[in-house]
């Protein structure tokens, strides 16, 4: 009778042992499918890259369907383009360099900037530049609605397009760099296909030398690039035309966004 109730003790025990390893064994399936669930909806929300500085310096995304980021990489060209969302600083100095030079240059305006410096605009249409859409007030366009984001892209284009008698079609640029493929996907409804940029210049950030500045393009030149710089700032306009001295001596020709394109 006592082996008996040894041996019935020994099947409970190892019963449980097998119980608790089970339980054990889906607890931590379960942390496990939770934890990579979890990861898979972080990347997600990841996509859309936002920053708190004016203009952001992030990459490109990598789900980038929909979107410009590079010009055509068969041909020695370098594309500029000057975002005007604050100041007028370098505006002048900017065009001056364009007509030295013989070029034509593409800027992406907000509605804002547009209806603070009318003239601004006029005189960069005249002179033959390309103007663009950089949204209305500036928004991060992941934290807004489907119909706020078209009204962003439409009232600016309205605006300008009243100035120019030129539509800001078939462009834009999202403000900070903040945008998914779902942003991409409503600007384009609404007729706007996205041009990020392949460098930033960093000519908008306090702590930036004009000599920093020019060692970030010259660094970077591959055919097809795009530049970003700024209108509002001082150092552009001073050293564009080094800049430009510089890239046309190392064989590239510099051009607007729809030439650099082709």
């Amino acid at each position: 009778m006592k082996k008996i109730s040894i041996i019935i003790f020994i099947l409970l025990v190892i019963a449980a042992i097998f119980y608790w390893q089970e339980k054990i064994i889906k607890g931590v399936e379960i942390i496990i499918n939770n934890n990579l669930n979890s990861g898979i909806n972080q990347s997600k929300n990841d996509i859309g890259i936002k920053t708190s500085e004016e203009i952001s310096t992030a990459v490109p995304f990598a789900m980038s369907e929909g979107e410009i980021s590079r010009g055509n990489a068969n041909k020695k060209q370098i594309i500029f383009t000057f975002d005007c969302g604050s100041g007028i600083n370098s505006t002048d100095k900017i065009l001056e360099v364009a007509q030295k030079h013989n070029v034509k240059l593409a800027f992406f305006a907000t509605g804002k900037f547009a209806e603070k410096y009318p003239e601004t605009i006029k005189k960069i249409a005249a002179e033959g530049h390309e103007i663009f859409n950089h949204t209305y007030s500036h928004p991060h366009l992941t934290q807004i609605t489907d119909e706020e984001i078209k009204n962003e892209l439409e009232k600016t284009d309205k605006i300008i397009s009243d100035l120019t008698d030129k539509t800001t079609k078939p462009y834009f640029r999202p403000p900070y760099g903040d945008r998914n493929q779902h942003v991409l996907d409503i600007a384009e409804e609404a007729g706007f296909h996205s041009v990020y940029w392949t460098t930033d210049a960093l000519d908008w950030m306090m702590d930036k030398t004009a000599e920093q500045v020019r060692q970030r393009i010259y660094s970077s030149l591959k055919n097809g690039e795009i530049i970003l710089m700024h209108v509002g700032d001082d150092i552009t306009g001073n050293i564009l035309d080094e800049v430009f001295n510089k890239v046309e001596s190392e064989g590239y020709r510099v051009v607007g966004l729809t030439e650099g394109l082709r």
